[in-house]
C-alpha cells in the first residue's frame, strides 16, 4: 500500500478513489488501472472518455462494486466498497447504484414491465403491490409506458435501452452507472439516450456516464480522458458548477 498524502475530497463527493490500482492475473498479467485517484461530487454528471482498453469499463465496474481492486481504496455513497464481501457488495449495490450496459441485458421471457420491477423483488424495495405501478411510472418517464407488456425482443434497441434505464431507476439510486450506453444506437436515439441521462443528472442524481464518443463531453459537467489505465486529461464545462447549483435549488 502507497504511503503518499491522499489527496484532498471534493465537495460532497459521492465517489472517492484513492491510489487504486486494478491488476488482471494470469498468463500475461495486465494492469487496467494505475494508481487512479478520482473524486465525483453528489449531482455530477460525469463523462469518462478514452480508447478501447484504455480502462473505461473497469473503472466503471469498480464504482458499481462489480469489480474489486488490487490495491487502493474505493468509497462510493457512504460504503467502502473495496472492504465489502460479496452479499454485502449485492445488498449495497441493489440500493445505491443503477447499471445501465452497452448491450441492455433485459431478461428475454420477462416482460418490459418485469424486468423493471425485477431490482425491486431482489432488493426487498417497497411494497410488493407497489412494485408494478412503479414500473409504469419509470416506463412513461422515458417514454416507452405502451411498451410494459411486450418482450424484449418486440422493442427497438432506442426503447431497449430506454427501458434498460427505467430498470437502473428502480431501487431510487442516488448514482447511475452507464457502460457505453449508446455504443448499439444510431445518432438520433443516441442523442435521445444521453438527454435522457442528462436529465437525470438535472434532477439531481450523480451520473457517470463512460463512451468512447468524445460528443458526450457536451451533455457533460467534467470530462476525463483516460489511455492506460490513468487519466490524462480532465476539462470542465465552463458552467458546470452554475448548472449543479441550479440543479441543487431546482
Amino acid at each position: 500500500m502507497s504511503s503518499r498524502p491522499k489527496a484532498p475530497l471534493a465537495t460532497n463527493p459521492i465517489i472517492d478513489l484513492r491510489n487504486v490500482v486494478k491488476t488482471y492475473a494470469g498468463p500475461q498479467s495486465f494492469t487496467a488501472l494505475r494508481g487512479l485517484d478520482l473524486r465525483v461530487s453528489t449531482g455530477e454528471l460525469l463523462a469518462v472518455v478514452g480508447k478501447s482498453g484504455s480502462g473505461k469499463s473497469t473503472l466503471l465496474n469498480l464504482i458499481a462494486g462489480i469489480d474489486r481492486p488490487t490495491t487502493g481504496e474505493v468509497h462510493v455513497a457512504g460504503a467502502r466498497v473495496h472492504e465489502l464481501d460479496e452479499n454485502e457488495l449485492a445488498a449495497w449495490r441493489g440500493r445505491h447504484v443503477g447499471v445501465v450496459f452497452q448491450f441492455f441485458q433485459l431478461l428475454p421471457t420477462l416482460t418490459i414491465a418485469e424486468n423493471v420491477m425485477l431490482p425491486m423483488d431482489l432488493a426487498g424495495h417497497g411494497k410488493p403491490a407497489r412494485r408494478h405501478p412503479r414500473a409504469l411510472s419509470l416506463l412513461d418517464s422515458v417514454g416507452i409506458s405502451d411498451q410494459a407488456d411486450k418482450l424484449p425482443s418486440a422493442l427497438s434497441g432506442g426503447q431497449q435501452q430506454r427501458a434498460a434505464i427505467a430498470r437502473a431507476l428502480a431501487n431510487d439510486p442516488p448514482l447511475i452507472v452507464a457502460d457505453e450506453p449508446t455504443g448499439n444506437l444510431d445518432s438520433a436515439t443516441a442523442d435521445a439516450v444521453l438527454a435522457l441521462l442528462a436529465g437525470l443528472a438535472a434532477a439531481g442524481r450523480t451520473v457517470v456516464l463512460i463512451s468512447h464518443e468524445r460528443e458526450v463531453a457536451a451533455i457533460a459537467d467534467r470530462t476525463i480522458t483516460l489511455a492506460d489505465g490513468a487519466i490524462v486529461d480532465e476539462k470542465r464545462r465552463a458552467d458546470a458548477a452554475t448548472a449543479r447549483e441550479e440543479r441543487a435549488h431546482a
